[in-house]
């Protein structure tokens, strides 16, 4: 595929088969992590990779509490969403813990933090490091994209960063970024529309 067709085929897929991801193709992705910017060219990334259903249950083991308790609040939110929105959302938190263990393979991104705590930035410029990171994060989406395979990622809520962190022995000064279940798309994996967005209307010039 050429880039742009990998920008078009890149989704999000929560359905994953029992296809193993290779060694090889890992690397291969993870290394597009480190190509992307960064705000201090140092590309202080780290990425801990857990295989097998076990690991990565023992790290995921709080999602499932989280994400029960986040239902009955979600589902009230859902209401005003429009139809796009509330069919992704209905499709996507039921499967928030078994995206995870059925993709076999699950990445942890984390990147270093300095100057101040990730949720009480001094500034903008505070978040330039949390930034870089998601700017790697998407590199790996695409890369992932572009060798065939299947990404689903999630934002941890709650204590899932510290129980994460406490259980893959993180140092001082990392945060952990997002779960990233990367793994080959099962047969019948639900694909959600995308939004269709009217590009013109969404790019201003000289004034909004």
């Amino acid at each position: 595929m050429d880039f742009y067709q990998v920008l078009e085929k890149r989704r999000t897929i929560r359905d994953f088969s029992d296809r193993e991801v290779s060694d090889e193709v890992l690397e291969k992705i993870l290394g597009a992590a480190f190509k992307a910017p960064t705000n201090d060219h140092l590309r202080q990334f780290e990425f801990v990779v857990v295989r097998g259903r076990e690991n990565i249950a023992r790290l995921v083991s709080p999602v499932a509490e989280n994400t029960r308790n986040f239902q009955q609040t979600g589902l009230e939110a859902a209401v005003g969403m429009d139809e796009d929105e509330h069919a992704m959302f209905v499709d996507a938190l039921p499967k928030q813990q078994r995206m995870l263990l059925q993709s076999g393979c699950l990445v942890l991104p984390f990147f270093r933090q300095k100057d101040c705590p990730l949720c009480e930035p001094a500034d903008q410029s505070s978040l330039n490091y949390f930034a870089s990171a998601w700017a790697a994060v998407e590199n790996l989406l695409l890369a992932a994209t572009a060798e065939g395979l299947a990404c689903a990622f999630r934002i941890p809520v709650g204590n899932e960063s510290q129980h994460v962190k406490r259980l893959v022995g993180a140092p001082d000064g990392y945060e952990f970024t997002c779960f990233l279940a990367v793994g080959y798309a099962a047969e019948n994996a639900h694909i959600c529309k995308q939004k269709s967005i009217d590009i013109e209307q969404r790019i201003h010039r000289n004034l909004w």
